[in-house]
């Protein structure tokens, strides 16, 4: 079964008037990952989409999408899917890639029709793409690891770069994941923006009653989400995306746009935000 949510650019001036439930309908992903379903949102930020598909022991196949008006879903994208949950696989363009937790498959433009299995929950992001590029599986032994934060602010962390320039090429998706270390709640501080690329977090590894308090809009506007487990915040190219949770979690950020310069952004600092 595939369900598909069209989510549209909201203006920065829009989202200042805005209450907690349409922030959380224009901003919010929720119920991504349910039992023999794929659930996708589609988004008119840089065309980025994304969504869940959990085959629960059986299979599915994503293929044609109507929102994108092509004869298969990557006829002009890419796509980057992580497994979140058990061991399973995805198969796409006659190949089949073994998927344990934290792994991160990569298929490029054209790759056609692709089945997930097994007790895998994909976690799935795309965006269009302006070439082939070959397929490729990458383990957590094979991400870029980047330490980051400190004990003092609260923020310690380490940053797995797995769609990256400096682990393999992509058109313009990258995506990584974070991880806190034990007493740590920020998962970004000081947070920041990009003008030239959209960015999405997903949340996962939490218990079913934790939170994050995650910060969004802009620095001097800024509104707050509380997001659950397996639950994702889109965020757009003026707002500011940082959060601070209760207990573990990860977080998986992916983000589209003009380059894929990892370090394109403009830091806010705490002093400054509003």
């Amino acid at each position: 079964m595939l369900t598909v949510e069209t989510r549209h650019a909201i203006h920065p001036d829009h989202a200042k008037g805005m209450d907690t439930a349409e922030l959380r309908s224009h901003f919010v992903g929720e119920g991504l990952f349910r039992d023999g379903e794929i659930r996708l949102i589609y988004t008119h930020y840089d065309r980025f989409t994304l969504g869940g598909a959990v085959p629960a022991g059986a299979e599915l196949t994503l293929d044609k999408v109507e929102e994108t008006k092509t004869a298969t879903f990557l006829e002009r994208r890419e796509m980057a899917i992580v497994n979140i949950g058990e061991t399973g696989s995805v198969s796409a363009a006659g190949e089949t890639y073994p998927m344990d937790k934290g792994d991160v498959l990569y298929l490029g433009k054209g790759s056609g029709a692709v089945t997930f299995a097994g007790n895998g929950r994909f976690y799935i992001v795309s965006a269009p793409a302006h070439k082939e590029l070959p397929a490729k599986l990458i383990t957590l032994a094979d991400a870029k690891k980047v330490q980051m934060g400190s004990v003092e602010t609260s923020n310690k962390r380490t940053i797995y770069q797995f769609v990256h320039p400096l682990v393999m090429e992509s058109c313009q998706l990258v995506l990584g994941y974070t991880r806190l270390e034990d007493g740590s709640v920020w998962n970004t501080m000081p947070p920041h923006v990009h003008d030239r690329r959209m960015e999405a977090y997903l949340y996962f590894g939490m218990a079913p009653t934790s939170r994050v308090m995650h910060l969004m809009g802009e620095p001097t506007e800024t509104r707050h989400l509380f997001i659950g487990n397996e639950e994702a915040a889109i965020s757009p190219t003026w707002s500011v995306h940082a959060g601070a949770g209760i207990g573990d979690y990860t977080f998986i950020w992916a983000m589209a746009g003009d380059n894929v310069d990892y370090t394109d952004m403009e830091f806010i600092q705490p002093e400054d935000l509003r």
